[in-house]
């Protein structure tokens, strides 16, 4: 490896059960400064390598080193790409220029992986407990391997519960791509950590405590997201939309697949079902709460852990818990509605929700104002993020929809998909310059009975990552 290489290694971290020993041994046969950086519980050997190269060596309790390079590429979509053709597995879809592709190379140069990547991929969309893969070797061989530094057996063992970590850490944090890093780091620290889990608890049960603390670490360093109703009060649609916060405020939709979520509860402790467990409004009550609140809530009542298992996740006491768990119960009573958007869904039946769906694209497409106003309540709301604005009442949203979307200077194709366990569509607009329809919106409906409450229009790019739709139609 050479500095002057179009592809250069501009980070190695090196994962050992020995920091003292690989500290020594690389700094007396290459030569390398390292320099001690507390992290947390532990701690970090910083190297300069020269050559602008940079490294680390961290005590992960591992039975063999391991080497995870960072690669820096000046096209990121191309070069992951590429990579997938050579074979990669991989660890997350790139979103931005600049950033950071991991990957570990094989010993025949052309297969890239990573620890993480085994068990982010197994199981994934399908991650919940009634759609596990069965496992190929029983459980305590598996983790025996794991220890032992095998990372495909350690692929096996947590890649099962990929889907259901990640919404967890969704509810969380109300952000794909939050929850996307968040279950990043819950893997890794997972894999280090491997040698010192006793089987004192679940295995499960122990990834949930992994990935809780690190949404807790997470929610520490950003600001609450909300929807519009939560930021300012409703708009006079008269004034025009005000400008775009384009701050990371704003609440993120996903669709239902990314999920991977089952009907019905998660345990016989639960006073949610999954899936509303995901709806917008609970979502957005969740942010109300201080994140141990957050996280005792989403534990106990969606996920239906004890109050021991939980007490143990958040390293405190069963009565800290439901005292917590009491609290954040009259918080978010208060903000939910008297009626699920499951409960809604089943009311009506399959019947009526295609009838929903179909009069609702027909008069989006038609540019159909008085179609669309038919379908809404008569304190209905429109919300629109990452624009703070939004409008109450059936007239105010007529007036907005009038003058602005289906005043018939555009044209819309909709495409029917599932987010938050609501229906919701993603909205194409056409584009003269492409001649082609592109993604403007992904709008999720919350319905009372067969009429819609809220439109909550989703227009910043950053809230379609968790759709796997085109970006033109």
């Amino acid at each position: 490896m050479h500095p002057s290489s179009p592809r250069p290694v501009v980070h190695l971290e090196l994962h050992t059960g020995d920091q003292a020993r690989a500290s020594a041994f690389y700094a007396k046969l290459l030569c390398w400064r390292p320099q001690l950086i507390e992290a947390g519980s532990g701690s970090y050997l910083a190297l300069e390598l020269g050559g602008e190269f940079g490294g680390g060596i961290v005590e992960c309790g591992t039975a063999r080193p391991l080497w995870l390079p960072y690669v820096e590429v000046g096209q990121v979509e191309e070069s992951t790409e590429h990579a997938r053709r050579l074979g990669a597995s991989v660890l997350l879809a790139p979103r931005g220029a600049g950033r950071m592709a991991q990957r570990r190379f094989g010993a025949a140069g052309r297969r890239t992986r990573t620890v993480a990547a085994k068990a982010m991929t197994i199981g994934h969309g399908r991650g919940t407990r009634t759609a596990r893969p069965a496992l190929t070797a029983n459980v305590p061989e598996l983790l025996e391997a794991a220890r032992q530094g095998d990372d495909d057996a350690f692929g096996r063992l947590a890649g099962p519960y990929r889907g259901e970590l990640h919404a967890h850490c969704y509810r969380m944090l109300d952000s794909v791509a939050d929850a996307e890093d968040a279950l990043q780091e819950t893997l890794l620290r997972a894999w280090r950590a491997l040698p010192q889990f006793e089987g004192r608890s679940s295995l499960r049960a122990w990834l949930y405590k992994i990935a809780t603390n690190a949404c807790l670490r997470a929610i520490e360093r950003r600001s609450r997201r909300v929807l519009p109703v939560d930021y300012g009060p409703a708009a006079d649609p008269h004034d025009g939309p005000a400008e775009p916060v384009t701050e990371a405020v704003w609440l993120e939709p996903c669709a239902d697949e990314r999920l991977g979520l089952a009907s019905g509860l998660a345990g016989p402790e639960a006073r949610y079902e999954q899936r509303e467990g995901v709806e917008l409004a609970f979502i957005a009550a969740l942010q109300h709460l201080p994140a141990r609140q957050r996280a005792v809530l989403i534990l106990r009542d969606v996920l239906g852990f004890s109050a021991r298992e939980t007490a143990a996740a958040l390293e405190t006491t069963p009565v800290s818990v439901d005292s917590a768990l009491q609290r954040a119960h009259k918080t978010v009573d208060q903000r939910l509605p008297d009626q699920s958007q499951q409960a809604t869904l089943r009311s009506l039946g399959d019947a009526t929700l295609r009838q929903v769906v179909q009069r609702y694209v027909t008069a989006w497409e038609r540019n159909d104002v008085d179609a669309v106003i038919a379908m809404l309540a008569d304190d209905a709301k429109m919300t629109m993020p990452p624009l703070p604005t939004w409008y109450r009442g059936r007239e105010q949203v007529a007036i907005f929809l009038g003058g602005g979307p289906l005043a018939r200077a555009t044209r819309w194709r909709l495409i029917p998909v599932r987010a938050n366990g609501q229906l919701a569509f993603c909205a194409y607009a056409w584009d003269d310059k492409t001649q082609t329809f592109v993604l403007h919106a992904v709008n999720v409906l919350t319905l009372r009975g067969a009429q819609i409450q809220e439109i909550t229009a989703f227009l910043a790019p950053d809230a379609f990552r968790g759709f796997d739709l085109p970006a033109n139609s």
